[in-house]
């Protein structure tokens, strides 16, 4: 694609950036990147413990990985070397594994080239930690979505309810009260909205009025 078309949608675990991602893209008719199951398929490819590798192990490692898109908007599907991911990379485990390899420069540069490579393919909506400030930073159109850790436990708890999965309130609230602190303070990028990113409180907002906000500001 010539001049595709990126939007950014960045914020904290738990905040509903993959919700209204999709949701997006769907609108737009563009393909969705969820870079945070990129993160959570490559910590999981690697497996536990990858984090304390040494580095020319791990470099070997990421370059067997490949990733590649399919579809647009909701059905947007990300594979992992032909493989297509699923509920295996959703647990809270992996994404703690997530969060580890996150810290380190050699997943970071191979996700970054990755990602880029997705961009000059497609036109995107693009969803993660960083896309508006490090990966895609000449995207028109950034959006940071924000919340407190409370609501955003209280609605992975509802989720995960909804799945019939087991929920701890509190083991939630800590795990994402951990992750928000070793993201927004890993010396490399570090999670912050970018400059010009629109900055959405969803604290107080329903999913409609979070949607419509993001709709509005693309279209605007």
């Amino acid at each position: 694609m010539s001049n595709p078309t990126i939007v950014t949608i960045d914020g904290p675990a738990g905040v509903g950036k993959s919700t209204m991602a999709k949701r997006l893209a769907e609108a737009l008719g563009i393909a969705y990147l969820d870079t945070g199951a990129m993160f959570r398929s490559t910590a999981w490819r690697l497996g536990e413990g990858a984090w304390n590798w040494d580095e020319s192990r791990l470099v070997e490692e990421l370059g067997w990985i490949r990733f590649t898109l399919s579809g647009s908007g909701a059905q947007t599907r990300l594979a992992l070397n032909g493989y297509e991911v699923g509920d295996e990379i959703r647990t809270e485990e992996v994404g703690m594994w997530a969060s580890n390899v996150a810290t380190l420069p050699p997943v970071r540069a191979f996700l970054k080239e990755a990602q880029i490579r997705l961009g000059e393919q497609y036109s995107l909506v693009a969803e993660g930690r960083d896309m508006g400030t490090v990966v895609f930073p000449g995207a028109k159109n950034k959006f940071f979505l924000d919340a407190s850790v409370e609501v955003r436990a209280k609605r992975r708890h509802d989720q995960l309810k909804e799945m019939g999965k087991p929920a701890n309130l509190a083991k939630l609230q800590e795990s994402i009260a951990q992750r928000d602190h070793q993201d927004r303070n890993r010396a490399v990028a570090p999670l912050r909205p970018a400059e010009d990113a629109v900055i959405v409180d969803t604290s107080d907002l329903s999913r409609e009025q979070v949607f419509q906000a993001l709709l509005d500001g693309v279209k605007g």
